[in-house]
């Protein structure tokens, strides 16, 4: 990545700033603009998060927004109420709280001399969810976001359900927002207020696991915030980013279809990151694309970016399987929009000799009841600590799996979307879960995974309602797998592999389930593309100067798997050390880790656990605060119980002890 320090525009920073709202509360936001600004008025873009710019995200902001401020924009980055320098508190993620904040925010913005009343937002997962939330609201100021790593959907497509099954990344999230935000403002940027800021944060914290967990179907907490309940409330131009390596990929070709006003869409081989820093490589020079868009959008520059192809994919090549990868070779390809005649769904079919294709009947039944173990090499549901979080070889979790396989592939297969699966199945509990992987198998026998999708099959017909099966009565299900842009060698087989369960992404169903694939036409239909490579669109990575920084303990990301092969139990534990760290500007140190640890019998639904421990220290000599928070959770056929507890210290004692005993019904899990 190119290291860029002259602009056409020399750069100042407010560090701290404080942004009035109507309730008396004040927001703290880092600002970057030209420094002719005092002069003459620039477009602003905001990003808005609770992830704290003091050090949260202070590496990837001193990459980003200098170098736009550097192009002649103003750029904002504030922190959401309850949070980092922030006052208020924040109970909830995508509370109407949030978005009335920000339109104040937005208001604000355009009455401060410096900014010409045009403004855009852009953010990646949070970030992104708002600034789509945001436009739906329809701020007249708003003309343009980026929007990347976030969804349309909160109940489909977000880390606490998957296919309407609960997914133990919900406890992790949540065990993750209880350490973060009860973090500490920095007395430094707030003086000796910085105490009482903190108390009423410690005091006032939320039990997030709790309220997520309390609606497990598409009811009404979920459909809010949700953009794809009204698409056409959206009236700024939206440019959609994703990554292949991260959960989020689904909403853009979703928005890109839906969406009525200007739109873009881009999904490189990335995981949950900005995309001119992300990995797997390639990098892109993604500032230089959101500067051709702001610059149209923001500024009436006619650069002619809305004459470029409407959807840019990369479409990865299948290697041998890992869990991250530093780089993935593949081609740039583009279409005129979502869906394209580029795209045809091809039916294959499940049958008596494997999977091929056409719709040739499945001739007897076939059953499974894969072990709860199922799925130890699925991988985490979101990659974002660059740890080796993605799947791994599939032939373990293939042995307890009905599996179709195809011939070897004469050509090499391209695929491009969603893979779409149609099943007649019957089930003997009036429960279970549905996962399906599309696998590539490579001619020394390693299996790489292309995508996956899981579903509840109580929540089949409707994620909103509950229709739990008959025991032994067919019925038909559809499940769409996750969009996908890859390359299949000649040589490879393609496989469809089916099981019950899917450890540790989700939790398991309330009871072992038979699932059985009956005799009829059972087909997959796959997204095959058919248009040529074009050269790389983009232009090579850039970013501004690099935040220094004294490294205290490197990063270290690492998860493992252990077996007691007397009793059977699985633990899945994985370390998210995300090191230690001393900003030399202003000498705050933070030092920041977190171990998971996942539990199951292969045999008893009723055994797995979850324990999230975080551990958070931020220092200053000679003052220190540190904030250690734990979450865990079991359940029984009726039951989830949630224990919790939290410790804050100042300079070595304990000024703050709580603990949370809660347990919420299983309703639909």
């Amino acid at each position: 990545m190119e290291i860029v320090t002259e602009f056409a525009y020399k750069v100042l920073e407010i560090e701290h700033c404080l942004i009035p709202l109507s309730d008396g509360t004040q927001l703290a936001a880092r600002i970057w603009l030209p420094d002719t600004a005092s002069v003459q008025a620039f477009p602003a873009i905001l990003e808005y998060l609770p992830y704290r710019k003091r050090d949260g995200t202070a590496l990837r902001d001193a990459l980003t927004h200098p170098w736009m401020a550097g192009q002649g924009y103003v750029c904002v980055r504030v922190d959401m109420r309850g949070n980092g320098e922030s006052q208020g508190l924040m109970a909830d993620e995508y509370l109407l709280q949030e978005q009335d904040d920000a339109l104040e925010v937005i208001d604000w913005l355009c009455q401060q001399p410096w900014c010409d009343g045009n403004l855009g937002m852009m953010g990646i997962s949070w970030g992104g969810f708002n600034s789509l939330q945001v436009a739906a609201r329809q701020p007249e100021a708003l003309k343009a976001i980026i929007t990347l790593c976030s969804t349309d959907d909160r109940y489909a497509d977000d880390i606490h359900y998957k296919g309407g099954n609960l997914l133990l990344e919900n406890f992790g999230w949540a065990a993750t927002m209880l350490n973060f935000s009860a973090a500490a403002p920095d007395p430094l940027l707030v003086g000796d207020a910085w105490k009482s800021l903190w108390q009423q944060r410690l005091d006032a914290m939320p039990l997030l696991a709790e309220t997520w967990l309390q609606h497990q179907t598409r009811d009404a907490y979920w459909r809010h915030g949700s953009v794809c309940e009204d698409y056409s409330a959206i009236k700024a131009a939206v440019y959609a980013v994703g990554g292949w390596g991260d959960a989020y990929k689904n909403a853009v070709p979703r928005l890109m279809q839906h969406l009525p006003g200007p739109k873009k869409a881009m999904i490189g081989p990335w995981i949950h990151k900005y995309p001119h820093f992300a990995v797997p490589n390639p990098a892109i020079g993604f500032l230089q694309e959101a500067r051709r868009w702001w610059d149209h959008w923001l500024k009436g520059i006619d650069n002619r970016v809305m004459d470029d192809a409407a959807c840019t994919f990369y479409l990865q090549d299948v290697l041998a399987p890992k869990g991250s990868y530093a780089e993935r070779p593949g081609i740039w390809v583009q279409t005129s929009g979502w869906p394209d005649p580029q795209v045809q769904w091809t039916d294959y079919s499940l049958n008596d000799h494997g999977l091929s294709p056409g719709q040739q009947a499945l001739g007897g039944p076939r059953s499974i009841c894969s072990p709860l173990t199922t799925g130890l090499h699925q991988g985490e549901y979101c990659a974002i600590w660059f740890g080796p979080d993605g799947p791994t070889d599939q032939r373990r979790d293939d042995a307890q799996s009905l599996c179709f396989d195809s011939p070897p592939l004469a050509e090499p297969l391209a695929l491009l979307g969603d893979v779409r699966l149609h099943l007649r199945l019957a089930s003997d509990t009036p429960c279970g879960q549905l996962v399906a992987r599309l696998n590539a198998v490579a001619p020394d026998g390693q299996v790489t995974q292309i995508t996956y999708g899981v579903l509840n099959l109580a929540l089949r017909e409707d994620f909103s309602r509950l229709t739990p099966p008959v025991p032994g009565e067919p019925m038909d299900v559809q499940l769409n797998l996750d969009h996908v842009g890859v390359r299949v060698p000649a040589g490879h087989r393609l496989r469809l592999a089916l099981s019950t369960a899917s450890f540790p992404l989700l939790w398991p169903s309330r009871e072992l389930t038979t699932l059985t694939v009956l005799p009829a036409v059972q087909r997959v239909q796959l997204p095959i593309f058919s248009g040529a490579a074009v050269p790389c669109p983009f232009e090579a990575p850039q970013a501004a100067s690099p935040v220094a920084l004294e490294v205290l303990r490197a990063a270290a990301p690492k998860r493992t798997l252990s077996e007691d092969v007397g009793s059977g139990e699985v633990c899945v534990t994985i370390e998210d050390d995300l090191g230690a760290v001393r900003f030399t500007e202003h000498g705050l140190a933070v030092d920041q880790r977190c171990t998971e640890q996942y539990r199951t019998l292969p045999w008893d639904p009723l055994s797995t656990q979850a324990d999230i421990h975080w551990q958070y220290r931020v220092e200053r000599a000679p003052w220190s605060v540190a904030v250690d928070s734990r979450l865990q959770v079991r359940a029984d056929a009726q039951w989830f119980y949630i224990e919790a507890q939290q410790q804050a210290l100042e300079n070595g004692v304990q000024v703050h002890h709580r603990t949370w005993s809660k347990r919420v019904a299983r309703v639909a899990l």
